[in-house]
Formats: structure tokens, sequence, C-alpha cells
């Protein structure tokens, strides 16, 4: 027998008798891979393509402009309303006439996603699932949200984790629904991130979930300092952890506001029919 042969099969021994082994500690390292890029900071927010400061985290802040395809902070949107210098309903980015039916925002995202665009693809998913605009069909979401996520839309994760976890369309399933969420985290969807710190935190894994805070209120998300708060006061976050989320929290909200936004925001919540959120 030649040597090469002797060692091939020695070698073959040896995977067989120490597997179980080898099959942990990989299984061990391809969980520590995955966590790697969970909990990896993805990149923030756009800026808005008018005022060229970080959209708001907040997705009711900021609108999606079926016409061009751009999300524009409020701000934006209602500066030229809010002076009188045109009526509302004019994208102030292309500058074309807003739809003012169900039927044509559907006709509009339809036209938009011909041209392969992710986001209109996920807001026609969540018309779908909602029933707004168009009959209630959960698969017919699915499968817009399925298309919208290997175009790279994190936000479409969220929605398929959000069927699995309701039983939407597919049965219950708590363990897709976790998954769908973390592939949403690791794109930088906010909610998907959100969610799995609640799941980790019912689950009792409060490091995990304080991470998922921690990560949030870098970017500013208001709820998820609070929970920093509160891991902080039944001792799962040191002070040092805390103090260190006060100042990304402040620092990120910093970056986002405007006199210009804050105006939009009182003139909207002054005029609460001005326009659908």
């Amino acid at each position: 027998m030649h040597s090469m042969q002797a060692g091939q099969i020695l070698q073959r021994t040896c995977q067989k008798a120490h597997r179980p082994n080898h099959k942990k500690e990989c299984k061990k390292r391809v969980s520590e891979i995955f966590d790697e890029a969970l909990f990896k900071t993805p990149p923030p927010n756009e800026d808005c393509p008018i005022c060229f400061l970080r959209l708001p985290l907040c997705p009711s802040y900021s609108q999606y402009k079926v016409c061009c395809g751009k999300i524009i902070c409020d701000g934006c949107v209602y500066a030229d309303i809010i002076a009188g210098r045109c009526i509302e309903g004019i994208c102030p980015f292309c500058r074309a006439p807003a739809t003012t039916s169900h039927e044509g925002a559907v006709e509009m995202l339809r036209k938009r996603i011909e041209a392969g665009d992710a986001i209109a693809m996920d807001k026609l998913g969540f018309r779908y699932s909602e029933g707004n605009g168009v009959p209630q069909d959960f698969n017919k979401a699915l499968e817009l949200w399925h298309q919208a996520a290997k175009l790279g839309c994190a936000r479409s994760h969220c929605g398929i984790g959000g069927a699995y976890q309701k039983g939407e369309g597919v049965e219950k399933d708590a363990k897709k629904a976790k998954y769908h969420w973390e592939l949403g985290a690791m794109g930088g969807d906010v909610l998907a991130r959100y969610n799995l710190g609640i799941v980790e935190a019912n689950a009792g894994n409060m490091i995990r979930a304080m991470k998922h805070f921690m990560i949030l209120a870098g970017f500013g998300h208001d709820e998820s300092l609070n929970k920093i708060q509160y891991g902080f006061s039944h001792g799962h976050v040191t002070k040092d952890e805390f103090e260190k989320a006060l100042r990304a929290h402040k620092e990120s909200k910093d970056e986002m506001q405007s006199d210009q936004r804050d105006t939009a925001r009182r003139w909207l919540d002054a005029h609460s029919d001005a326009a659908p959120r």
C-alpha cells in the first residue's frame, strides 16, 4: 500500500473517530461568525436627497415618493407648503403631482416595481398585507417581500418575520420569524433589530438583548434607550455602557435634527389630517 493511500485511510479513520468533537467545534464557530455579522453596527440611514441630512429613524417622519422613488424627510416635504410657495401634493424632488387615490398609488407602485424598485415591492407588499387599496392577500404580500429582500430591502425581512410570527400566509414559526428579523437587522432595519431585542429579553438572554438595544440607541432609537435604562437599573448594563448609550443617542439625534424638520413636526401636529402617514 502506498504511503499516500495509507495516510488518506488514517485521515478518514481519524475524522470518523473524532467526528462528534469536530462537529461541535464547527457548529460553535459558525455560531460565532453569525453573531459577528449580527452584532456588527450596520451603516446609518441614507441622507435626504434635498437637505442632505440623515433621514429620520422613524419611518413616519419621512415619505417614500412613488413618482421618483426617493425617500424625503418631512422637513423638505412640507417646507414649501408651510411657506405657502406651493400647494400640497407636489413632490419636492421631481415636482410631479401626487396621486389622490389608493388605486392611483397602487398603479404607480406597480410601475416602480417594473423598474426593479425594491422599496416599491416592499410598500405594495404591506398594502396587500393590510388590505390597503388592494384586496388583502398574505400570499401576495410574502411574494413581494421575498422579491424585495432578494434585491436588498432589509425592511422586507421584517415583514416576512412578522408573517411567520402571526401565521399570516404561512404556518406560525418562531424560529423562522427570528431568522428573518436577524437578516433584516444585519441589513439595517430598525424594527427587525428591536423585535430581536424583545425576543431575547423575553427568553432571558439579557446580554444579547442589550447588545441589540445598544446598537439601536446609537442610531437615536428612543425605545431602545428606555430599554437600556431599564437594563442599567436591573444590573444588565454597566454605568459606562449606559453613559456611552446616552452620548451616542444624543449625537445621532443631533445629526438628524433641523429647524425645518422641527417646524414640519409642529405643523403636522396642528394639521393631523394634512397627509396620509
